[in-house]
């Protein structure tokens, strides 16, 4: 046990409340959310929105911070004692956040390349008398599909120098290639002590947003048509409730935005002193987190009211869902508006912040799963953690390159559809079966109370029990039943490039299967004591085979697991 008391903490438990805040607030709360909101009955999407948080958001997030501090292991060792035969849960969600983490880190490149260009007067997307720009360009939005408006020609022609398909290549964009660099010298920088860094950078990157967001909010506001937008935003359209897909929506927005599943919340709370008070942490958490989420509209949805104020058209007509919300439509705002490059800077630099820390997130999860597994060979070949991190790091840049090519945006939305909406949604249902059916309500529970001294209440027992298991399955068929192949605007992705999707999903999805034959492969007994076995927490450690024999499954007796059987911390010994 000496490794798992060695084991690094947090300095400060707000460092980890903010870290968590951090990694759950990231740029999905600026461009998603506002467009789920509108496109799904304004402020009539806050009901099912806010339910979806109550018995779904905060209960999943209790449950994985649980697991993980009392686990005080990464997803794949916290799964691989929890539920034996599913670990290949925590596989999968540090597979999902190793991808994840190399495309994008392409977004906080775009927030940089934007940053750069915000000292520059008038802003280089402000009108259409550039190099760049084509006889169609025009400094008005407007619905005709024939011209193209100068923030989407910045971000077309200059920044992306985009190319008309996934087929056709194109060059290394060297700038954006040099600034992704740069993106990951300074997560590197930020991360590679380990908790001890990130935590401190955490008490920045995760409340400066703040201050530029209500900034925001403030001069906003005040400007001519904010109101309609803000009314757009807020208003409810009461009859939208009665469609299925915007309770759905509503759940996978919880779902996405908190992190259920990535591992990421699950790997940070494995760094949390043994007594810590989960239920305060997951509260402030997810509350903040929704929170964010609903100024961020009022901030973008005034910003679009002023916007079709000037142009004299709809606020339905500029909300534009992803990336081009905050790298379009928002800075056409900041054009129009007195001091444009105070706010563009103010604005650009907040995207850098939230993509950081949820950034560090990504790349703790890899870190500390692989630490947890390998950590004396990593330590003897790498000579220092320090050094194991850069080396993740660089590889990860590596992976991202293609993100820089002309042909990166195809590449990044190719990657984003199939990892972030397919696989996501497979890795949390079977990590809610894993940890909420087999492992067992009771057994967390007295994981609570042993650690806090307060078993989980009736709320959240029935929640992880019955409420939780029902609403991921229902969202899963609605994923499947929805599923639409990939596409970037008009453009729709050849058969071959959605095959490429399919096994960037697979890369993620795989691990489950195979993970759980291997547990029944290395089990001992025959294939009924195998399965029984694999269901039982702490079963691949040896302590829990030689019981197993002493109870005579070495001459084919029926097994049996009891609790006495099982050690009350993990072992320090592989899991694997």
């Amino acid at each position: 046990m000496e490794e798992q008391l060695d084991r690094p903490t947090w300095s400060r438990q707000i460092e980890f409340t903010l870290a968590g805040i951090g990694c759950a607030v990231g740029l999905g709360n600026v461009w998603r959310f506002p467009y789920l909101c509108y496109r799904s009955g304004g402020g009539a999407f806050l009901v099912p929105y806010l339910l979806m948080l109550v018995v779904l958001g905060i209960p999943l997030l209790y449950m994985e911070l649980t697991v993980g501090q009392y686990t005080r292991r990464g997803p794949v060792h916290a799964l691989a004692i929890v539920c034996p035969l599913l670990k290949g849960v925590g596989m999968a969600s540090v597979a999902i956040s190793f991808i994840m983490c190399t495309y994008y880190n392409i977004v906080i490149t775009w927030a940089l390349y934007y940053l750069f260009n915000s000292f520059q007067a008038p802003l280089p997307w402000q009108n259409c008398n550039n190099t760049w720009n084509s006889p169609n360009c025009t400094n008005h939005a407007t619905n005709s599909s024939y011209s193209s408006t100068a923030s989407q020609e910045f971000f077309q022609h200059k920044m992306l120098e985009q190319t008309s398909g996934v087929e056709e290549t194109g060059v290394i964009r060297w700038e954006l290639f040099l600034i992704l660099l740069l993106a990951w010298i300074l997560i590197y920088l930020c991360i590679f002590k380990g908790v001890k860094s990130t935590g401190k950078v955490v008490y920045f990157t995760a409340l400066f947003p703040y201050v530029i967001l209500i900034a925001l909010l403030i001069n906003n506001v005040q400007l001519p048509g904010a109101i309609d937008g803000i009314n757009f935003f807020i208003v409810p359209k009461w009859n939208m409730l009665l469609s299925v897909e915007v309770w759905v929506n509503a759940a996978a927005q919880i779902f996405n935005s908190i992190g259920i599943g990535f591992g990421s919340l699950l790997a940070m709370s494995s760094y949390n002193a043994f007594n810590n008070n989960v239920l305060k942490d997951t509260l402030t958490i997810s509350i903040i987190n929704s929170l964010t989420s609903i100024l961020a509209g009022f901030v973008i949805f005034s910003a679009f009211g002023y916007m079709s104020h000037l142009q004299g058209i709809d606020v339905k007509d500029l909300a534009v869902d992803g990336p081009g919300l905050v790298y379009v439509v928002y800075p056409q705002a900041f054009a129009n508006m007195p001091v444009a490059q105070l706010w563009a800077v103010m604005f650009f630099f907040m995207l850098l912040c939230l993509g950081l820390d949820s950034e560090f997130a990504m790349v703790e999860v890899l870190v500390t799963s692989l630490m947890d597994e390998f950590n004396q060979r990593l330590i003897k070949f790498f000579k220092r953690k320090e050094l194991f991190v850069l080396a993740v790091c660089c590889a990860a840049f590596l992976l991202g390159i293609p993100c820089v090519l002309q042909v990166g945006i195809y590449v990044f939305q190719l990657m984003d559809h199939y990892t972030a909406i397919v696989s996501i949604m497979f890795l949390a249902f079977f990590e809610v079966i894993a940890i909420c059916w087999s492992y067992g309500v009771a057994r967390l529970s007295s994981n609570l109370e042993e650690m806090t001294g307060k078993r989980a209440n009736i709320f959240f027992r029935l929640c992880w029990l019955v409420v939780d298991p029902v609403l991921v399955t229902v969202i899963l068929i609605f994923s499947i039943i929805q599923f639409k192949p990939a596409r970037y605007g008009d453009y729709v992705f050849p058969p071959w490039a959605q095959g490429v999707g399919w096994v960037i999903a697979m890369a993620s999805i795989i691990w489950i299967p195979l993970a759980a034959l291997h547990t029944l492969w290395v089990l001992p007994g025959s294939f009924m004591q195998k399965l029984k076995l694999s269901l039982t927490p702490y079963a691949l450690n040896e302590k829990s085979k030689m019981a197993y024999y002493e109870r005579g499954g070495k001459n084919g007796d029926q097994a049996t697991s009891s609790s006495s059987d099982l050690p009350e911390k993990p072992p320090m010994e592989t899991m694997f």
